[in-house]
């Protein structure tokens, strides 16, 4: 809750580097948000942040309290608040350190890199007071958004088919490099694609049952190497989900596909019709099978309370607003521990089934946990 009686809430950035820096200045662009203090143990990504994001107390503009490590943060009693975009291999520690508190939490995705690890952290939320948010916002971007609106308001019948593309550029490089490796990142499936699974899930409004896979790394990074190691981390994977009404889904994944027009396209095929979602170009496209060709109608969809685009397309300051406003009145999260669990779940089947050469079942990787 808000600190003192204010509306203002108070929030505390656990890691300052690129998608740090992202939510703090979504946060700068929301009334009644203020950022108050980060934490991070390279002063290097605390300076970068504070210079990028004005918070650096230069020409008498308000700054923030910097902490070297999330501890600190958390017994400051600066924040009501905190984002955890730590790598995403630490994210079980930070946030079972929040979670000791009452404070309201997002974590960027994944939620961990393990299943188990996923387990203990909603283990340790069962008591927790306060908000306990995923930050798979990828569902607020306003193209995607109306497709899943479509989609539940019956727009194209009983959804069968669901594909996801990301044709995209490579990883961008991290601190420390650590989203070179499996060890941290939980693998491509995991770390990136927990956002698309997440999307299925929301999409069919059903469970997953079997996943079945096929990845490599092919082109990028295999010309780096980190202390005398190359890094691991697939570029490229087809992914197909059974889903237990009988609808399948498929995501297509390229990242070394910056020669196209399109980075995001889904496409979601019901008994009725059809309708897509186009990323950057932001449009929609609908069209049923009564109507034919001649009927496809496209719009540009955008969402007019976005006050700052960002990397995604104005979905983190959607996310936030919500977030926000789950903080204020102690509201169920919009996207909870569960759903973060499932989106790193199918993305561990996934790489079970290209390693292994076969289908993996959601609930062996349940199991597990």
């Amino acid at each position: 809750m808000a600190s003192g009686g204010s509306d203002e809430l108070r929030y505390g950035i656990i890691g300052s580097g690129m998608m740090g820096i992202e939510h703090m200045l979504n946060l700068i662009a929301i009334d009644g948000a203020r950022v108050t203090a980060i934490a991070d143990p390279e002063p290097s990504s605390r300076e970068l942040a504070t210079a990028l994001t004005g918070l650096d107390g230069k020409d008498g503009r308000p700054s923030v309290v910097e902490f070297d490590h999330h501890g600190e943060l958390l017994d400051s009693g600066l924040c009501d608040a905190v984002v955890v975009a730590t790598p995403n291999h630490t994210h079980v520690d930070v946030l079972l350190d929040v979670l000791a508190t009452g404070t309201d939490v997002l974590v960027e995705k994944p939620l961990c890199t393990t299943v188990a690890d996923c387990r203990r952290v909603i283990d340790a939320a069962a008591d927790h007071p306060g908000v306990v948010w995923v930050g798979l916002e990828y569902r607020y971007m306003p193209p995607v958004a109306r497709l899943i609106r479509e989609v539940h308001d019956g727009a194209v019948g009983t959804v069968r088919m669901l594909a996801i593309r990301e044709h995209r550029y490579p990883f961008l490089p991290k601190v420390g490099n650590w989203n070179r490796f499996n060890r941290n990142t939980g693998g491509t499936l995991v770390e990136k694609c927990c956002h698309f699974f997440d999307l299925m899930n929301q999409v069919l409004q059903a469970r997953p049952v079997r996943v079945f896979a096929s990845g490599a790394q092919d082109v990028n990074h295999l010309d780096e190497s980190y202390d005398g190691e190359v890094p691991d981390i697939l570029d490229n994977a087809y992914v197909v989900v059974d889903y237990d009404g009988g609808a399948r889904a498929m995501l297509d994944l390229c990242m070394f596909a910056e020669g196209s027009q399109h980075q995001e396209e889904l496409v979601a095929v019901g008994d009725a019709g059809k309708v897509e979602a186009f990323l950057p170009d932001s449009t929609v496209r609908l069209g049923r099978r009564s109507h034919g060709r001649p009927g496809v109608r496209t719009e540009e969809v955008h969402d007019e309370r976005v006050r700052y685009e960002g990397f995604h397309h104005g979905s983190s300051y959607l996310e936030h607003l919500d977030f926000l406003a789950a903080c204020r009145t102690g509201s169920a999260p919009a996207v909870g521990l569960e759903e973060g669990l499932m989106s790193v779940a199918m993305g561990v089947a996934a790489h079970r089934s290209i390693d292994e050469g076969r289908v993996v079942t959601l609930d062996e990787v349940l199991a597990e946990g």
